[in-house]
């Protein structure tokens, strides 16, 4: 058998002292989470990540920055993650706009109210991410290479 991490994008968004993030359903209940997913071929890293944005969070999203590349392994699953965090600008609200399967809603929450519920947080990137994102970790986009 060939071992391969499951690789995942996420957006840190960063507003009035909040971030961004999104409650969905989970196999162990309503979960918190940066706006996430996997990677689909033929996308570039952060294409992927103004999708999955756009698709759980209803706001459009430009990288500007990489924030991270992280790597969790889930005991639970015994899947291991590599995850890009993309730090960027955020553009315009979509409230009509349905989100994904399974997203029940997106928040707004300062990290006081993050660190409050990390028992109810996706994985421990989610406070991992937003605290570096906190101590200005920025890479610049141009170190992520696409070749077609």
């Amino acid at each position: 058998m060939i071992w391969k991490p499951h690789v995942t994008v996420a957006a840190v968004i960063h507003r009035d002292n909040r971030f961004l993030l999104v409650e969905e359903e989970t196999a162990h209940g309503l979960r918190f989470n940066q706006p996430a997913g996997h990677w689909e071929p033929g996308e570039t890293l952060a294409a992927g990540t103004v999708r999955e944005a756009l698709e759980e969070s209803a706001y459009d999203f430009e990288p500007e920055y990489l924030v991270g590349v992280y790597r969790w392994h889930s005991d639970e699953s015994d899947t291991t993650f590599l995850r890009f965090a993309f730090g960027g600008k955020l553009a315009h609200h979509h409230p009509e706009r349905a989100l994904d399967q399974g997203i029940v809603r997106a928040v707004w929450m300062t990290m006081e109210e993050m660190r409050a519920c990390r028992e109810r947080h996706r994985s421990p990137l989610v406070l991992r991410c937003s605290e570096d994102y906190l101590a200005g970790k920025r890479y610049p986009l141009d170190l992520l290479v696409h070749y077609d």
